[in-house]
């Protein structure tokens, strides 16, 4: 008997995993559904040599692979317009993969393309490559699905991935000019020490004059440049290869992400766009008629944060316990009372998906805002940074001569 792989869902939605022994795929199926799991994908497990160095290629073992969000925005803009248009999912797939630029892409719609030839559902051939399509693109994918809105799932996706993409390009712009600032200052304390100081350390020393305390700070500042670099290089790709390792744990991967929100000046940034998309991703699962329950379970999924996962797995729980989203979200502290206004509202009102879309928005505002100002907030500490770093240069260097050029005057 072979192995299977497979995850479903029990009655109450949530998301099943494991492995079963069985002669096919069937006997999986009809043996989830005697347990009331409903199977979402079954696949066989395969030889663990096939996962080996040998059998991948080069960009598969350094990365080179990953499907970009401006792909899957693509991807799921054409596919709304092949399903809108009448076009089978069958051949809309087909064409998708013939015209993908991406190897990755292109690999898994044609692995995508054999399964749904062989009976499986989209969802579930979608499920099978979790690094590529999240469980929030499979789960709407499967609700359009079941009630035949398969082409307006698409339209949510490009959506909800467009308006990430935009939140991404204006973090990364706002952030562009303090990043080349903070580069330009460590190459020129690095171009310093090697250089420069070392040209003035000696002339100093050969005259002997007593050197005041900045300048002594300098001197050993680039002795420990030049003495130690191999020791520095090699600290500094051991932390990097720790930190790392660090954060693929789920500790280490939790402290940082708590860390991360906390951080001065960019942390309540980063915290407001975590909203903003917990915000839109669960009006769209609610607005798609997936219960309350099983939309947290998804959004905390997609959130990409395990400090703030933890928090709505928390109000998932409180909510299955009995109590109101409302005070499910009170009770986490993720939110502003202005924003637990607008979902009071919505619960009273029976439009939780359209109070969150607003909810969403304004974090959106809010981000947008910050952004906005970030420059003018960091550009204050850059400044002090490079007068600090000018204020030690010329006392370290000017200072001696200066000095010197007295005595000699006074000779």
């Amino acid at each position: 008997m072979a192995s299977f792989k497979y995850t479903g869902r029990n009655i109450s939605g949530s998301q099943v995993k494991g492995t079963m022994e069985a002669g096919n795929s069937s006997a999986v199926a009809e043996q989830l559904l005697r347990k009331s799991i409903t199977p979402i994908a079954i696949s066989a497990v395969t030889n663990k040599k096939s996962g080996s160095l040998a059998s991948k290629d080069v960009s598969e073992i350094f990365g080179f692979n990953r499907v970009s969000l401006d792909e899957l925005i693509i991807f799921s803009r054409q596919m709304y317009a092949l399903m809108r248009s009448g076009v089978p999912i069958l051949r809309a797939i087909n064409g998708m993969a013939e015209a993908s630029n991406s190897v990755a892409l292109k690999k898994a719609l044609l692995d995508i393309t054999s399964q749904l030839e062989g009976g499986y559902t989209l969802s579930s051939a979608l499920n099978q490559h979790p690094d590529i399509f999240g469980s929030l693109f499979v789960s709407l994918i499967h609700v359009g699905e079941n009630t035949g809105q398969l082409e307006e799932s698409f339209l949510k996706l490009t959506t909800y991935l467009e308006r990430e993409q935009a939140t991404r390009k204006r973090i990364k712009t706002a952030l562009r000019y303090p990043s080349m600032v903070l580069i330009a200052l460590g190459a020129a304390v690095v171009i310093l020490n090697i250089f420069v100081i070392p040209t003035f350390a000696n002339m100093f020393a050969k005259l002997g004059a007593d050197l005041p305390l900045a300048t002594k700070f300098l001197i050993t500042s680039s002795n420990l440049f030049l003495n130690y670099w191999p020791y520095m290089l090699l600290a500094a790709v051991f932390a990097y290869f720790a930190l790392r390792r660090s954060l693929k744990t789920k500790q280490g991967r939790y402290q940082w992400d708590k860390r991360k929100i906390k951080l001065p000046i960019i942390g309540s940034i980063i915290e407001r766009s975590i909203l903003a998309r917990f915000s839109h991703s669960f009006g769209i699962i609610l607005k798609s008629g997936i219960p309350m329950t099983t939309g947290l379970s998804l959004v905390a999924d997609a959130v990409d944060n395990s400090f703030m996962q933890e928090k709505i797995v928390a109000m998932r729980q409180a909510i299955e316990s009995g109590e109101s989203l409302l005070r499910a979200a009170v009770a986490s502290t993720l939110f502003t009372p202005l924003v637990l206004q607008m979902i009071a509202v919505g619960e009273e009102t029976g439009r939780v998906d359209e109070l969150l879309k607003e909810v969403g928005d304004y974090y959106e505002r809010e981000v947008d805002y910050d952004l906005s100002t970030l420059t003018a907030r960091i550009e204050p500490l850059l400044l002090v940074g490079v007068a600090g770093m000018v204020l030690v240069l010329a006392l370290g260097i000017f200072t001696p001569m200066w000095d010197m050029a007295s005595a000699m005057q006074g000779k």
